[in-house]
């Protein structure tokens, strides 16, 4: 609950710094136009504008849109528009207001030189947040890793695993965007292939085709996966459960699947997202999908059940869920990003005692449409003793 309420805080704290923008934003319009004798049409855009954004944020629920009867697509539009918007002048404002606040702590005369600086500085969000939504957000890359396991078999020595993550196929990602980071994937040459939910965003996206270009990747030993959060909020777990199988993807949902490779047992569990809201009865029941003497991997969206799996005997986890934290910026040598509110799990290889975890940053987007700082990834795993 205190994660839980956490969030909330950082939510409604950022609410009021958008609401804070938007007015003193509409503020100084409202001066400019009125300067020039065109209060009146600007009056009718800055509406426009609020509603706007206002249906953004109403439509950012997970199933507003059918509630409203809004396409899936139109869904997507309006908000990812409205958050690009929201997230590029807030930052802005938020840079002039520290300026003017600097400013009236310490008066400096006129400075031609220091106004272009504030000015580039005020532009820099825009132009930051453009590079996210056009360049960085679909710049797939592949990230190798290794995951070490006391004890590993020699039979399992270097196999290696790719791991997909939070595809979100949706008017933030196309099918042929993600056509290009399966092709990626297939080229890894992995022995088997491992999907941790969140294939979609919200019902009415497309799931099948999602599932068409999952059923492309290629691995000697299969196609395993876990579903997400976003499955759970589109109420499509069971259809995407059974319209994988039919693909030959198998979505493990509270099971297990035992491969051999030469003498040696690679068992891969699976569960359904794990709420941080049920944190008290996280991988509750998953105990008895660990097989003895074998090596077992975890299947869960979710990373923050970690340390419950490493208890329960799991070698190795494997989530997604935090895309890496989506947007992250480094200051004196600390990672940021609201992902930290969910987990101390974000992005990379965590270790507890004998066991360790994965969490990839994914490759799609949600809410803002934008990769900034947490570029997207094929996860190319190998295990290894260690």
């Amino acid at each position: 609950m205190i994660l839980g309420d956490l969030r909330l805080l950082v939510d409604a704290v950022g609410v009021c710094l958008i609401a804070a923008a938007q007015w003193q934003i509409g503020c100084w319009a409202l001066g400019w136009a009125q300067r020039r004798g065109l209060k009146r049409p600007l009056l009718v855009l800055l509406l426009c504008a609020a509603l706007w954004l206002s249906a953004g944020l109403a439509l950012s629920f997970p199933r507003t849109h059918l509630w409203f009867g809004v396409p899936a697509w139109v869904r997507g539009w309006v908000c990812g528009s409205a958050y690009v918007w929201a997230f590029a002048s807030t930052g802005a404002w938020m840079t002039y207001a520290v300026w003017r606040l600097a400013r009236r702590l310490k008066p400096a005369p006129f400075d031609a030189g220091r106004r272009r600086l504030v000015r580039a500085a005020v532009a820099a969000p825009f132009a930051l947040t453009g590079f996210g939504v056009f360049v960085e957000r679909t710049n797939f890359r592949v990230r190798e890793a290794d995951l070490p396991v006391p004890g590993l078999p020699a039979d399992l020595e270097g196999l290696r695993l790719v791991q997909l993550s939070d595809i979100h196929l949706s008017p933030y990602l196309s099918e042929r965007e993600l056509a290009r980071a399966i092709d990626a994937a297939n080229e890894v040459r992995a022995r088997l292939v491992l999907v941790t939910g969140d294939l979609i965003s919200v019902a009415g996206d497309p799931l099948d085709a999602c599932l068409r270009q999952l059923a492309r990747l290629r691995a000697e030993a299969g196609i395993l996966g876990c579903l997400g959060n976003h499955e759970v909020h589109a109420d499509c777990e069971g259809y995407a459960a059974r319209a994988g199988a039919r693909l030959g993807i198998r979505f493990l949902r509270g099971a297990a699947e035992a491969l051999r490779f030469g003498s040696a047992v690679l068992n891969v569990a699976g569960v359904d997202y794990q709420s941080v809201r049920d944190k008290p009865r996280y991988l509750r029941g998953a105990e008895r999908l660990v097989a003895p003497g074998a090596v077992n991997v975890l299947l869960s969206h979710n990373p923050d059940v970690f340390p419950v799996a490493a208890r329960q005997g799991f070698d190795v986890t494997l989530a997604g869920h935090t895309h890496g934290g989506q947007v992250t910026v480094e200051i004196l040598h600390q990672t940021l990003n609201l992902a930290r509110f969910i987990t101390p799990f974000v992005y990379g290889l965590y270790r507890e005692g004998k066991a360790s975890v994965y969490v990839t940053r994914g490759i799609g987007t949600i809410g803002l449409p934008a990769r900034i700082g947490a570029p997207p990834e094929i996860a190319a795993l190998r295990l290894v003793r260690g």
